[in-house]
């Protein structure tokens, strides 16, 4: 696939998109870009914002199977991965698959889940293969999880452990939506469309998961020059050393950041990544791995505003 054909394979997923999750192109762009780099995503947003909704028009987008699952407090790793049944006929085990075996999972409210059935997904989400009893199950390659969880309901949650979280490559932030956005919403509802059916009914394959494999082949032909290289280095570097951020981000972080922004270049139709690809990318992939310091919460800080300023203190190339 060209990088012409990347830059209309993607806009034809986000003009899909659009037509029943209105505004934060931001949004979008994260979404695709996690897609096509390979990775997993956290969504996160107060109720009624829409999460669900990307996730399924999403998957409907490239035709791909999809599953849900609504995590709650009783939900056991069985319930998640599947089991095997030994079967008296035949003296043999059988393997009852559970949800996870599919391309496009949503893990709805996953912290509402016990850190047990949460550590189920390690393996999933690193190795994109399921083990049980003896044997190991191969996913399909374009496996991705969209976890959701809600930031200001805490009351039978359990926080995800950081092995965990530093497997989502990144944790987009859903804002409410402005005045015109609200009123687009509102108008389609007022003429009767029902975007939530509309996303399993009248959104139609635009294209499909051997293609989105395709497009991740050209990202290797996308050029980091040595000083943006440098530039995103010293931006991870930047986690570690600040005052007010006790764990930084991970070399996994920076391996998720240049991958971002590969393909963040590469749907905006260019071969090379420039400083602003790596800026754009760095909230979205970094924020959910910083842990602050207690001073730093006590002074209200956010993993945005810490991450900015270290950001400002980083010499962009010329």
């Amino acid at each position: 696939m060209e990088l012409a054909q990347f830059h209309e394979h993607a806009g034809r997923l986000k003009a899909g998109l659009r037509r029943v999750f209105f505004g934060q192109d931001d949004v979008l762009d994260q979404l695709l870009a996690a897609l096509y780099a390979g990775g997993h995503v956290l969504l996160e947003g107060v109720p009624g914002l829409g999460k669900t909704l990307l996730a399924k028009s999403l998957a409907r987008l490239f035709e791909a199977d999809f599953q849900r699952i609504q995590f709650t407090p009783d939900l056991m790793p069985a319930d998640i991965l599947g089991t095997e049944v030994f079967q008296l006929a035949s003296q043999t085990f059988q393997l009852r698959r559970g949800p996870i075996f599919t391309t496009i999972l949503l893990a709805d409210e996953i912290n509402r889940a016990p850190p047990k059935t949460q550590a189920a997904l390690l393996e999933v989400m690193e190795e994109r293969s399921v083990s049980l009893g003896t044997q190991t199950y191969a996913l399909p390659p374009l496996f991705t999880v969209l976890a959701t969880q809600n930031p200001i309901e805490y009351e039978g949650t359990y926080p995800l452990p950081e092995a965990q979280v530093d497997r989502f490559m990144c944790k987009i932030l859903l804002r409410y939506p402005s005045a015109e956005e609200e009123l687009a919403i509102l108008a389609a509802y007022d003429q009767g469309q029902d975007l939530h059916r509309a996303a399993q009914s009248e959104l139609t394959p635009v294209t499909n998961p051997a293609e989105v494999l395709a497009t991740r082949q050209e990202l290797t032909g996308i050029q980091t020059s040595p000083e943006v290289l440098r530039y995103l280095s010293e931006v991870v570097r930047a986690t570690r050393s600040s005052p007010q951020i006790q764990v930084g981000a991970s070399p996994r972080a920076a391996v998720h950041l240049l991958l971002m922004s590969k393909t963040l270049a590469a749907m905006d139709g260019r071969e090379f990544v420039t400083p602003d690809d790596v800026k754009a990318a760095a909230p979205a992939v970094l924020r959910h791995r910083l842990l602050l310091t207690p001073e730093a919460q006590v002074a209200a800080e956010t993993p945005d505003r810490v991450l900015t300023r270290a950001l400002a203190q980083v010499e962009v190339p010329r």
